[in-house]
């Protein structure tokens, strides 16, 4: 995990920061909508819990992950799948690796989702625990089994890590990394496998613009969803990312530690979106796709923020 004890004395100077209400508003010079054209959203199941109907919260259509938290009963993630397909969602469940014990339960877990939800699309990660449970220990031993395959699902995305990871590559840097996105691309060649990367969320726009340039020079032609933090009061932004091992980007949440006019204000994702937006607009094969939001602060505000920024353009498209 990297930056602990700096972000935990971050922790402490923003402890008694209070949030305010408002949404910050877009630069003049961007398309945040179309940026956000198709933006996808993650929940938990306890979550889904307190909503009511997420067709108050959400365009119909919209790409809704299911995270797979390690204690949650199986059932209330099939039941959360088929709540959200019932309402007009597009549920993506996660399948963690590590946490699955053999084959024949990650065959039970697609044939529920699919024959009890409707579930057709899977983000495949490796998952957080350190051991795996059993069989499998990346995403591309689950891809390998052919099961998702043979159950007819029509999209796989898969994890990416702009900062790194450390799991993956335990002396730093990314070469291995690399090597299973160049698979993970290969395969999406070679089958009628649609697929994307999906990234952990992250604050500096300049990192994150060079790793997806390197991405593409590497030739792994997949598109990148990019991961942004939904808004949240800094404390709580502080909680995941330590959770999480973000760390390099952190710089953004030190500069503003040390601005007064922003130290009571809620993080929003605005300006490091509108960066993105304003480098796809000039570079227009760049290859971030799509934006995909963690609601670190509760989804109510997250799709507050979704509707101020993303209008008719959150609206789904096809794929």
């Amino acid at each position: 995990m990297t930056g602990g004890p700096e972000l935990l004395n971050l922790f402490d100077r923003f402890r008694s920061a209070l949030g305010t209400s408002g949404s910050q508003a877009a630069p003049s010079d961007v398309d945040l909508p179309a940026f956000l054209e198709d933006f996808s959203i993650e929940c938990m199941p306890r979550t889904a819990e307190k909503i009511d109907d997420f067709r108050d919260l959400l365009p119909t259509g919209t790409r809704v992950y299911i995270a797979h938290i390690e204690g949650t009963e199986f059932e209330d993630m099939v039941a959360t799948a088929a709540r959200l397909s019932r309402e007009g969602f597009r549920p993506m469940p996660h399948f963690p690796a590590r946490l699955i014990p053999d084959r024949a339960t990650l065959r039970e877990m697609i044939a529920r989702y699919q024959g009890e939800a409707g579930v057709e699309q899977g983000l495949l990660l490796a998952g957080g625990a350190r051991e795996p449970a059993g069989l499998f220990d990346s995403s591309i031993a689950m891809i390998e089994t052919g099961l998702f395959d043979e159950a007819g699902f029509t999209r796989l995305h898969v994890a990416g890590h702009p900062e790194g990871n450390r799991d993956i590559d335990p002396n730093g840097g990314t070469a291995n990394v690399e090597t299973a996105l160049k698979w993970k691309a290969a395969f999406a060649e070679r089958t009628d496998a649609q697929m994307a990367i999906v990234t952990q969320f992250s604050f500096d726009p300049e990192p994150i613009i060079t790793w997806a340039h390197s991405v593409e020079q590497a030739g792994i032609g997949l598109p990148i969803h990019i991961g942004i933090a939904g808004p949240a009061k800094l404390q709580t932004l502080i909680r995941f990312a330590i959770a999480c091992g973000v760390g390099p980007s952190l710089s953004v949440l030190q500069r503003r530690a040390g601005d007064v006019s922003k130290l009571l204000l809620p993080y929003e994702p605005t300006d490091f979106l509108a960066a993105l937006a304003r480098h796809k607009a000039a570079h227009p094969d760049f290859n971030i796709a799509r934006v995909h939001v963690f609601p670190l602060g509760g989804l109510r505000a997250a799709s507050e923020w979704t509707k101020a920024h993303a209008g008719p353009h959150g609206v789904p498209a096809n794929g």
